[in-house]
């Protein structure tokens, strides 16, 4: 089975606290392979097979997961970094200053840094690309992230002074969402003019992307000479690519059945990383019968989540029960406060007054899983007497119908970025879920002292949703990545559907 996923959320949601110091991209980036590297070839290809080719090359314009795993930290940097275990690290930031009232950012940005094309790194592009995210235009989740903004100033080519409106403790961790784009650069759907360690080769659409070292980095140059992102429409046919070397490393195992080829196989080796995208059935929380917390608790326990997630992953994935993954400092284990429980179900349908069941439309993407998980969904909610209409639609209808319009009843859709419990704080997110406590306490956690504090009060949000069952959590996606093993350096968890190429050695 094809279990291809192009969330629309592929790198546009997310919100959390991390901070570290580093160096350029030749830096430690989090939890790697591991192998010898004195014999690695520097002047190698790495072919590196996807599911996700790029929409548009724009990050802003709906590019989509595809845009995210080639080009954030390869093509295009931030003022910080997160690495693959969630730890944010200085980038084209040198330092940065915080006032004493907490609402002034200071940045001084790395000297001799240069675009792709020659031109110098300035404030003014900083100031440029943190704009284009927070436009009216862009398509970007994140931009309400930085409603805080109050405004920009740049004194000086090497300084940017960020003022707010009120106090993130989040700001540094969203900033390392923002690229970093020359503000004289045109057609970035098709182009681009970034700081990274590669810059763009050729895009044949249907087929590759190829990124080549970029000469003139600032940081430590690229492991590698190029690499070619080699892009297929089902899992046997990437499978395929990796078993006959025409890609090196597969970034996200979507068939757990054929795992069995390569794990009994010496010359691959098979990574079971931490994911943090997560399945949800998301209620239309303004519309009935979904705006009672009782119905939706009883839908969530008329579905055993367990045996949908083995149907698809087998072995793999992972129970949550809520929108808080495992990686989250505010994680806690939630999978028994709306249990698998028919009965259960039943009896909160009646006191919810739907003791006769009622009938809904599911707005369904029509890339896998969602259909498969649909047909399941609608079998497990017809045994408590709910009639469960499916209408598979576009990932473009998706946006517009459900994201944009907020015309449905209940859908299907994958959340891929870690942290992001905090868009339950916000009554205007599509899903409509509106808990004055919680808007309270997740604006009361962003505004918090300390990480200690963000956390004790994102708990209790996460505790609430729960019980008010929100959404569905189905469950939580394993990261798998397949690799030859003469292969090392490549990231093994793919937060946020990044993945950085430059650390990967062949050898």
């Amino acid at each position: 089975m094809n279990r291809k996923t192009t969330s629309l959320f592929g790198a546009a949601i997310a919100l959390a606290l991390a901070l570290t110091a580093c160096g350029g991209a030749g830096g430690d980036s989090g939890t790697k392979s591991t192998s010898p590297a004195d014999s690695s070839d520097t002047e190698a290809t790495i072919g590196i097979g996807s599911l996700y080719e790029p929409q548009n090359l724009d990050n802003t314009a709906g590019g989509g997961q595809g845009t995210t795993e080639a080009f954030n930290g390869n093509v295009y940097e931030g003022l910080f970094r997160l690495t693959d275990d969630g730890k944010v690290e200085n980038l084209l930031a040198k330092d940065y200053k915080v006032g004493s009232d907490g609402l002034t950012y200071t940045f001084t940005l790395r000297d001799g840094v240069k675009f792709h094309s020659g031109e110098p790194l300035t404030s003014a592009d900083v100031k440029y690309s943190i704009e284009k995210v927070t436009a009216d235009g862009s398509q970007s989740a994140r931009k309400s992230s930085f409603a805080v903004i109050k405004k920009i100033e740049t004194p000086d080519d090497h300084t940017v002074t960020v003022t707010l409106s009120s106090k993130s403790i989040s700001f540094v961790y969203n900033l390392s969402y923002i690229w970093i784009i020359n503000d004289q650069a045109k057609d970035l759907a098709t182009t681009e003019d970034g700081t990274g360690p590669y810059k763009l080769g050729t895009w044949k659409r249907g087929a590759s992307l190829s990124l080549d070292r970029f000469p003139g980095y600032w940081g430590t140059a690229a492991a590698n000479k190029q690499v070619v992102f080699h892009y297929y429409t089902d899992a046997t046919a990437l499978n395929n690519a990796l078993l006959t070397n025409a890609v090196d490393v597969v970034t996200s195992e979507q068939s757990p059945d054929a795992l069995a080829q390569f794990t009994n196989n010496a010359n691959y080796k098979v990574n079971n990383g931490h994911s943090t995208t997560k399945l949800l059935l998301a209620f239309n929380d303004r519309k009935a019968p979904f705006d009672k917390p009782l119905v939706r608790k009883a839908v969530t326990s008329a579905i055993d989540n367990k045996k949908l997630l083995s149907s698809i992953w087998g072995e793999y994935g992972t129970l949550i029960g809520s929108m808080v993954p495992p990686t989250d400092p505010w994680y806690e284990d939630l999978t028994k406060v709306n249990p698998y429980d028919v009965n259960l179900a039943k009896k909160q349908l009646a006191d919810a007054g739907y003791a006769g069941g009622f009938s809904f439309t599911l707005d369904t993407p029509n890339y896998d899983p969602h259909p498969t998980a649909a047909t399941f969904i609608k079998s497990e909610l017809a045994k408590v007497g709910i009639t469960v209409n499916i209408n598979v639609i576009t990932a473009d209808e998706w946006y517009t119908k459900v994201y944009k319009n907020r015309d449905f009843a209940a859908t299907m859709q994958e959340h891929v970025n870690d942290r992001d419990v905090v868009w339950y704080g916000d009554p205007d997110f599509y899903w409509g879920y509106d808990n004055p406590q919680v808007t309270a306490w997740v604006k009361e956690a962003e505004e918090s002292d300390t990480a200690e504090a963000q956390t004790e009060l994102l708990k209790k949000a996460n505790q609430q949703i729960a019980a008010d069952a929100a959404s569905d959590w189905l469950y939580l996606y394993p990261q798998i990545v397949v690799a030859s093993s003469k292969l090392s350096g490549y990231p093994l968890n793919g937060l946020n559907s990044q993945f950085y190429a430059y650390g990967i050695k062949k050898a």
